[in-house]
């Protein structure tokens, strides 16, 4: 319903200011429209003497409220629609009202609007007229519609002919987006439509998951995190989703995205929650942090797998939400607003369609270097399990914290031990390092004075250890370790 608002009343209680629900009223509006009057009503309820600075108050309050949103400046008006609330005879006239119709006539404004297009309307009501048919009124969100054309109910499936059409109890041949029109249809059964929409038939798409291009909304507390579970209104419904955040290669997170087009082409790195200046969980937030610089991608992007089939245009907005969270806590319920960028169609999309998409995790372990084998080769522990098949890591590269580069060339007895071949051979400070490491072990019990004093100068010195990165896709079937 929010789609199809051009310009809104945000209308507030003089007396409480903004509430948890006049909070959601204006986030939706930031999202889906573009102009706002602010109405202060109830100010009957203010005492005489005090009620123009009470007024004053509020407006400075409200106007402070709205400084950071695209409504930042827009007109507050004062009013009491029903001087003496619901209970009082209705001789009393209301203030201010006046005012606020010319507020109004000065804001309204014509959207500019367009024909072309696939037809898509939004049916909000749907009955029958006896000899007539079915009527079903909304408004027209895209494209137009004429006399004799073919509709489309895409939830059922069904396609009818339009037998006739009204807008505001005129007939006419034709409607166009922004038109609030009366489709009348024979022979379909008003029942099994109460909202909904009705589109050029075969233009919409019933989609099992989506990936949407998105943004946290600032008033929502608490993370966004992968796996968790949101309600998700997307089109004419709201059904429960699950989501996967990701976001651009580190590499690129300053790149300018181009704007409603999703690029398989490119690599996206897998992100545990959605990055924001409060999201301070992955250890490299922490570390960036500290240095007082948070490095965010210009544009994050999210899975979303619903639990049930939903039927929309492609580049329609998504919401996000919270909707089970208690109405009375103080807390926005609205998480997220983004676009609809590529709908996923196939009921096994997972198989058919995510192996497409190139999202990846970024892999790091490290081991240590147990010992020298000759000068261009060693043995290290410590980075796998005993039971892991070394087999699949051979070839991988890693990094000794000497600086040499290594290839892991194979497994080494059977505790998970494994042998490295360095082919630009190792630095002789290396070597040195190592041979006294490993002295310092095998002369531990041997009672010789000297050599101990001499392996303890040894003691402070760091084990050589070895990092092995690599990057594994999310949704490759076959797990394979990429390495750049």
């Amino acid at each position: 319903g929010a789609q199809i608002i051009d310009l809104m009343m945000l209308v507030i209680d003089v007396t409480k200011g903004m509430q948890t629900q006049s909070a959601e009223c204006l986030v939706i509006g930031q999202i889906a429209c573009q102009k706002m009057v602010v109405v202060l009503n109830k100010i009957d309820l203010l005492p005489e003497g005090k009620r123009q600075s009470a007024i004053e108050k509020m407006t400075k309050k409200m106007q402070k409220t709205l400084e950071n949103t695209k409504f930042s400046g827009c007109p507050i008006v004062a009013v009491a629609a029903k001087p003496g609330g619901p209970e009082a005879p209705e001789s009393e006239n209301p203030l201010g009202v006046d005012e606020l119709i010319e507020v109004l006539k000065s804001q309204a404004y014509l959207p500019s609007r367009d024909p072309s297009g696939h037809f898509l309307m939004a049916v909000d009501h749907c009955f029958s007229i006896k000899g007539q048919g079915t009527v079903m009124t909304g408004t027209i969100l895209s494209g137009s519609v004429s006399l004799g054309d073919n509709v489309e109910i895409p939830a059922l499936k069904v396609t009818k002919k339009v037998k006739s059409m009204q807008m505001f109890h005129t007939p006419v041949t034709y409607a166009m987006q922004g038109d609030r029109v009366g489709v009348c249809v024979t022979q379909f059964d008003p029942k099994l439509l109460e909202r909904g929409l009705i589109c050029t038939p075969d233009s919409l798409h019933t989609i099992h998951a989506a990936i949407i291009s998105l943004k946290k909304i600032q008033y929502f507390r608490g993370p966004l995190q992968t796996k968790a579970k949101f309600h998700i209104t997307v089109g004419h419904e709201t059904v429960m989703g699950r989501v996967m955040f990701f976001s651009p290669a580190p590499a690129h997170f300053n790149e300018e995205i181009q704007e409603n087009v999703f690029d398989f082409e490119k690599d996206y790195l897998y992100q545990e929650e959605y990055l924001c200046k409060d999201s301070g969980s992955s250890e490299e937030n922490k570390e960036n942090d500290q240095a007082g610089e948070v490095q965010l991608p210009k544009q994050q992007w999210a899975l979303l797998e619903f639990e049930k089939p939903v039927t929309c245009p492609k580049l329609c907005l998504v919401i996000g939400s919270k909707l089970d969270t208690d109405i009375h806590a103080n807390t926005c319920r609205l998480a997220f607003h983004g676009v609809l960028l590529q709908g996923m169609e196939d009921k096994n999309y997972t198989e058919t369609f995510l192996p497409k998409l190139k999202v990846y995790k970024q892999k790091h372990k490290e081991g240590q270097v147990e010992r020298v084998m000759d000068d261009y080769s060693v043995i290290g522990r410590s980075l796998f399990k005993k039971e892991t098949n070394i087999q699949i890591f051979v070839g991988l590269k890693v990094k000794l914290s000497t600086g040499e580069d290594g290839i892991i060339d194979g497994g080494f007895g059977q505790s998970g031990k494994f042998k490295i071949r360095i082919p630009d051979g190792l630095k002789p400070d290396t070597k040195v390092l190592l041979t006294a490491t490993s002295k310092k072990k095998s002369k531990g019990g041997k009672g010789d004075v000297t050599k101990e004093d001499e392996s303890s100068k040894n003691d402070s010195a760091q084990p050589v250890t070895i990092s092995l990165i690599f990057k594994r896709y999310v949704f490759d079937t076959q797990k394979k370790m990429i390495q750049s």
